[in-house]
């Protein structure tokens, strides 16, 4: 564990916890950490605001990490630095899987890895799989929270607007899609295959919880309001809150 302090997140040893929720919006993270039975801020710098806190006497912080893996993979290797151990993002999605509709929360058991800052760490055949503990205990946490989450693939990719689109999507758009359709991947999204290898690579836990704001497939965006994703969000830190204590009990009676 490193004493010094890091360089982009501005954090440093003691200042944060043993679980790290990783919401992509830096605007997301007061909100996730208003669940915490106490919280307090630690650091802003560029992309990256974190909180720290105590859920039934756990200490939990809620880092964000802009959009990306590159960014995303600055934030998990600074975290793990100073002590961070079990990662969960909470994000946003778009799906993909005809099955996958706006306000459904998906548990990634692993992603694609269609990203280029995870080819610097390892090579593309290595696969970006979630911890099996964590995905476990999002899964449980999730039905205490009231809801039943899909689990599955999901394509981390770049271009955001090359995984988002309204309309008649172009030919040369839906070949690309078209081999993760066959392989069942649910959804797509920006930063979880990032999280999942350096998190394999500093031999740390991680999982992810997302929320669907819309089947990119469909001609015509499906309803979706901000009440819907303020209930989506309100779901999945619940459950992501659950998770931790899951995790925690286990921790202890190993």
């Amino acid at each position: 564990m490193s004493d010094t302090l890091q360089y982009h997140i501005k954090c440093k040893k003691g200042d944060v916890g043993k679980y790290v929720f990783l919401p992509g919006d830096p605007g997301r993270v007061p909100f996730i950490a208003s669940y915490f039975d106490e919280y307090w801020k630690v650091a802003e710098n560029r992309e990256y605001v974190t909180y720290t806190g105590l859920v039934d006497g756990i200490k939990v912080s809620v880092t964000s990490t802009g959009i990306g893996c590159p960014s995303a993979t600055i934030a998990v290797e600074e975290l793990a630095n100073i002590g961070a151990e079990v990662f969960i993002r909470i994000g946003t999605c778009g799906g993909i899987d005809p099955s996958i509709h706006a306000g459904d929360i998906i548990v990634a058991q692993a992603a694609v890895r269609g990203d280029g800052a995870t080819r610097e760490y390892l090579p593309v055949e290595y696969p970006a799989v979630a911890d099996h503990e964590v995905v476990e205990a999002l899964i449980t946490g999730a039905r205490r929270a009231g809801f039943e989450p899909k689990v599955g693939i999901v394509w981390t990719h770049d271009a955001y607007y090359r995984g988002t689109w309204v309309g008649e999507m172009p030919e040369r758009v839906r070949r690309v899609y078209e081999p993760w359709l066959e392989g069942g991947v649910l959804c797509v999204e920006n930063e979880v295959s990032g999280i999942y290898i350096v998190s394999r690579i500093r031999r740390k836990k991680a999982g992810a919880i997302i929320l669907c704001m819309g089947n990119n497939l469909v001609e015509e965006l499906e309803p979706f309001t901000d009440e819907d994703y303020k209930r989506g969000v309100d779901r999945m830190v619940r459950a992501a809150i659950e998770a931790i204590k899951i995790l925690e009990k286990r921790s202890e009676e190993k």
